[in-house]
């Protein structure tokens, strides 16, 4: 938010890697997604496309300031509302929070975009979105963790495990969808749309 509150409002209407979208509309969305958590109104396909895009179209004339208010209410509220769900079904909202943090970075040309402070509490929500996604077994030797090895996906009989070797950022990137330009990995026993958590 301290970013968010400094940055002038034209910084809001630069693009991001999520197609069609801008900074401020990616916000909006954000906002909704966890006000919606928070107020408990999860009817069913609350988080499919058409949702997301009809949440932005009502925030479209807010003022900049509202929208960022929103966002932040739902950043203070909602993460005991998450972490309280019983079945895990929240954990890729959460997570795509922090993807959506990374693409706004990005827009901005600010560093940590997809990795940071908070990596170590994005990966285990990303193991856990990547097995309830259905996503083959892969097993992630990541450079910038020392050669760490994280596990995700499920194992298919019959099938070994993907390998990818690179750094954290881009491997979410690779999960999330998100663009793969300058970068560099070596991804083996599978296919970045086989991969794909958001879809």
């Amino acid at each position: 938010m301290p970013l968010l509150r400094r940055m002038p409002e034209e910084a809001y209407e630069l693009r991001t890697a999520c197609p069609g979208w801008t900074v401020r509309q990616v916000l909006a969305h954000c906002g909704a997604a966890l006000v919606r958590i928070v107020e408990g109104r999860l009817e069913e396909g609350v988080f499919l496309p058409e949702a997301n895009a009809r949440d932005v179209a009502e925030r479209a004339d807010w003022p900049l300031g509202r929208v960022l208010d929103e966002l932040e209410r739902g950043l203070t509220e909602a993460g005991p509302v998450i972490a309280a769900w019983e079945d895990d079904r929240l954990d890729a909202v959460a997570l795509g929070e922090w993807v959506h943090a990374g693409d706004v970075r990005e827009a901005f040309g600010e560093p940590g975009a997809y990795c940071g402070e908070a990596l170590a509490l994005a990966l285990p929500l990303l193991s856990v979105t990547s097995r309830k996604r259905e996503t083959p077994r892969l097993v992630g030797v990541l450079a910038d963790l020392g050669g760490g090895e994280v596990a995700l996906g499920n194992a298919i009989e019959g099938r070994a495990p993907a390998r990818f070797h690179g750094d954290a950022a881009t491997l979410i990137r690779i999960y999330a969808g998100r663009p793969l330009v300058r970068t560099r990995y070596e991804l083996t026993g599978a296919t970045e749309q086989e991969l794909l958590i958001y879809r």
